[in-house]
């Protein structure tokens, strides 16, 4: 039981939530965010009602701000929200393939995030033409009205529209706990797959819906799997793309149909920002062109660039490429319900059938009054002087119609209607007309209770009614269809950029990458005072990156995702970029672009581990690879190698051993221990190695062995000097 003690009162939450977020929750999904069968939200239907109301179907336009004042007697969420609402339905705006305002003045664009609409005191507006087929006969009760917020006015619950507006025009919402977004298919294609429907429920709707059609166009990517199941569920997610040509003069590509879901700002601002980043070096410059022809997105690209590839390269890397998401979801009956394309049309069957019942018995039941007056002044006309006379001799108006109803056997509303008959009309041809008009009244009194007591009349109404809006307002796709088959599917390598280019490794753990173009003008690297570099590998952009960590892992990356650099910065510091462990540090890296060759670790025990190459190469791409090399021993020396090379081995400072490669066999375990190859003294261990190339000697043959393991040479004091051996040696 709730309790207040100190003016505060305690409840529920679940009291709460049931009176307080609830009702919020509802208001929200059936008042606001999800539209109906008539394919309208609430604010839709406010505002172009009021339009109707205003005489705007037929009239000329009007500003917008008195339209957005008169709607506001429908719908008190403010004038900003309205105006906002009426800027998407508009002919300048772009969203829709069939606005349903025609507009003039500045409204933005669909396509555009930062071309701003205008204030809707300079804008003008009226109803577009197709609202003839949404408001068709709504004076003849063929829908609901409510009373308005205040109850001043009543407002129509839905509209009768003539066709599926629903599958025709565009509507995405969020309400609370489910959202809705519905595309847009072409208003032909939509007339062709209801009318095969009602003729055969079990017809392929695909053969007559061919795919959703945007008023933006581009292309759209045909799975055929895919749209099945968006046609069978209301869910699923197909691809849009843009339209381009190649103005080959100027060396140009020229956008001008985008996805429905981006903006040229959108793309523009990725395409900038990816030249920036040294991934799209075909690119010299990119601008919008847009104007009053249109949409206009101008590329200019080096004259050697294939114009069909970059744009392959940029679907892949922007918007320029996109997916819609399909969640057809909507109100039936208030309740909201996720629909495929055939549960849509049963629903919009229905309730089209009874908007016409309704329009039907509306205008039978009108014909009846009719019909009935009629009947009251054929009794008059066999003696219209007795009318007359009757008429006349009346004291008082007030007793005409009483007279009049005694002296014919007639009621009231008959006796009201020959009253009201002007004394000029009292001629032949007048009463001659009244006469065979009665008869046609009874002759359509008989058809219209024919067609309301028949589905197949009331089915062959909405078929002629959908024909007819097709040929009045039916357009040719604006989104072309490319089926994904056609599509040739390019390796995303091949939009990598390949140049040649120099790694650098640093003791310390700073990494540069430093395209050879750079490395020309730069007279030498920039390091820390106490940091060297550690090695230099030259390799191009698409090449494979390992680094090699003292805590026996590999960290695998793209040499095209690691960031450039230049010889004055001091780099990019690794455990940063590649996430290392606390204490974990970089000791050798390798680049390959074919996983070809070995890996030759030397271990301080006086092991050497000649690795395959491609045991690194994992088809999964994984990032990080566990016990990289084998942790029994501390590494002295890795380096990668394609052929067997000769190497030399300095025990402590005093012995060497040349050997080569091709004395110990490739294992594919990373973890291998290796072979020995310097037999040690106790306390002894090897404390560098490097390739003979780089020893200094008059005669490296000396050291040389055939057989390992082996105890090698004393160093000969001359290559000691030469090779600056003193102390400890040790690498890593």
């Amino acid at each position: 039981m709730p309790s207040e003690n100190n003016n505060v009162i305690e409840q529920p939450i679940t009291e709460t939530l049931e009176k307080n977020y609830m009702p919020y929750t509802m208001s929200v999904i059936i008042s606001r965010a999800i539209p109906e069968i008539d394919g309208f939200k609430p604010s839709h239907r406010k505002l172009l009602y009021t339009m109707y109301k205003m005489g705007l179907l037929k009239g000329g336009r009007m500003k917008s701000n008195d339209v957005v004042g008169q709607t506001m007697r429908l719908n008190p969420h403010g004038d900003g929200s309205i105006y906002e609402t009426m800027v998407r339905l508009t002919k300048g705006y772009e969203a829709l393939i069939h606005p349903f305002i025609d507009s003039k003045g500045n409204f933005g664009k669909v396509y555009s995030r930062d071309m701003a609409y205008a204030a809707s005191r300079y804008t003008e507006v009226k109803l577009d033409a197709i609202c003839d087929e949404i408001f068709f006969d709504i004076d003849k009760d063929t829908v609901d009205f409510i009373d308005n917020y205040n109850g001043t006015m009543q407002e129509p619950v839905l509209f009768p529209t003539t066709f599926p507006n629903i599958l025709v025009t565009p509507n995405q919402g969020i309400a609370v706990g489910m959202a809705s977004s519905i595309c847009s298919f072409n208003l032909s294609e939509v007339v062709e797959a209801t009318i095969a429907y009602m003729k055969n429920t079990g017809t392929d709707l695909s053969e007559y819906l061919k795919a959703p059609d945007f008023s933006t166009g581009g292309e759209i990517i045909y799975s055929k799997a895919e749209m099945e199941k968006i046609y069978e569920t209301g869910r699923g997610s197909f691809k849009l793309r843009a339209k381009y040509t190649f103005d080959k003069k100027n060396s140009c590509i020229e956008i001008t149909q985008i996805p429905y879901t981006t903006t040229a700002e959108a793309i523009i601002d990725k395409v900038i920002t990816l030249v920036k980043a040294g991934k799209l070096r075909e690119i010299n410059d990119i601008r919008d062109e847009t104007g009053l022809k249109g949409l206009k997105i101008a590329v200019d690209i080096k004259k050697s660039v294939d114009p069909d590839r970059l744009m392959q390269k940029l679907y892949s890397m922007t918007s320029l490429s996109d997916s819609f998401s399909c969640n057809f979801n909507l109100l039936i009956d208030g309740r909201p319900q996720s629909l495929g394309i055939k549960g849509i049309l049963d629903n919009w069957l229905v309730f089209r059938k009874s908007c016409i019942k309704r329009q039907v018995a509306f205008d039978l039941e009108k014909n009846k009054e009719k019909l009935h007056l009629l009947i009251g002044l054929s009794k008059v006309l066999v003696d219209i002087d007795k009318a007359i006379a009757i008429i006349r001799g009346t004291d008082q108006d007030s007793k005409v119609i009483p007279n009049l109803m005694a002296g014919f056997d007639i009621d009231k509303p008959q006796a009201d209607y020959i009253a009201e008959i002007r004394l000029r009309n009292l001629n032949k041809e007048y009463l001659l007309n009244k006469v065979s008009e009665k008869e046609k009244l009874e002759k359509e009194i008989a058809e219209l209770k024919s067609t309301l007591e028949s589905d197949k009349k009331i089915s062959q109404m909405i078929v002629a009614q959908l024909k007819n809006v097709s040929k009045k307002y039916g357009k040719d796709r604006l989104t072309e269809i490319i089926y994904e088959e056609e599509i040739e599917h390019i390796p995303e390598e091949v939009f990598i950029d390949d140049y040649s280019l120099k790694l650098f490794l640093t003791r310390q753990n700073y990494f540069k990458k430093i395209s050879l173009v750079s490395l020309r003008g730069a007279s030498e690297q920039n390091v820390k005072e106490d940091d060297e570099i550690l090695q230099e590998i030259e390799i191009s952009n698409k090449s494979d990156l390992l680094f090699f960590s003292n805590k026996h892992n590999v960290y695998k990356a793209k040499t095209y995702e690691m960031p450039d650099s230049k010889a004055s910065v001091l780099g990019d510091f690794l455990p940063n970029l590649l996430d290392l462990e606390d204490g974990e540090q970089i000791v050798f890296m390798a680049a390959t672009t074919d996983y070809k060759g070995y890996i030759i670790f030397a271990f301080d025990n006086g092991k050497v581990a000649k690795v395959n190459m491609d045991s690194y190469q994992t088809k999964m791409n994984r990032k990080k690879l566990l016990s990289a090399y084998s942790s029994k021993a501390g590494l002295v020396f890795a380096e990668h190698i394609l052929d067997d090379k000769d190497f030399v081995v300095f025990r402590d400072s005093d012995k060497a051993l040349l050997f080569s490669t091709a004395l110990i066999s490739a294992n594919q375990s990373k973890s291998s221990s290796g072979v020995q190859v310097y037999t040690l003294k106790k306390n002894s261990s090897v404390t560098a190695i490097k390739p003979v190339e780089k020893f200094v000697s008059t005669d490296a043959e000396y050291y040389r062995t055939f057989k390992i393991p082996s105890t090698g040479h004393f160093l000969k004091e001359d290559d000691r000097r030469a090779n600056g051996i003193s102390g400890q040696m040790k690498l890593f």
